[in-house]
């Protein structure tokens, strides 16, 4: 529950009271029986994390993410090639020897 503080108008008189959101506001001084009115403060805000702060911001040297290289004019762009554990690269293409004809009665 909240701690309110309250300011008496007559006498200045300060008082703190604990309540819930749902209570009505106290309006009379225990002390000499005057109006109250609710003294608003400064909130206390607490910063967790990183970010919050000029001292937390990011140097030059760290990039969120990595740069692919760039080709020179006169080299072809390298090429990646994606990682997989699971399967085996296909095996390359080589050029048939022999060459099939296609039976006679496809042939008109």
């Amino acid at each position: 529950m909240p701690t309110y503080e309250y300011a008496c108008k007559q006498c200045g008189q300060h008082l703190e009271a604990v309540q819930a959101f749902s209570d009505p506001a106290l309006t009379t001084c225990p002390n000499c029986g005057g109006e109250l009115r609710k003294v608003f403060g400064a909130v206390g805000i607490v910063f967790k994390g990183s970010g919050f702060y000029k001292t937390d911001s990011r140097s030059s040297s760290t990039n969120p993410s990595p740069k692919k290289p760039v080709a020179s004019e006169g080299s072809p762009a390298p090429v990646e090639s994606p990682k997989s554990d699971s399967s085996p690269a296909p095996a390359p293409a080589t050029p048939s020897s022999t060459t099939t004809s296609a039976p006679a009665s496809a042939v008109s």
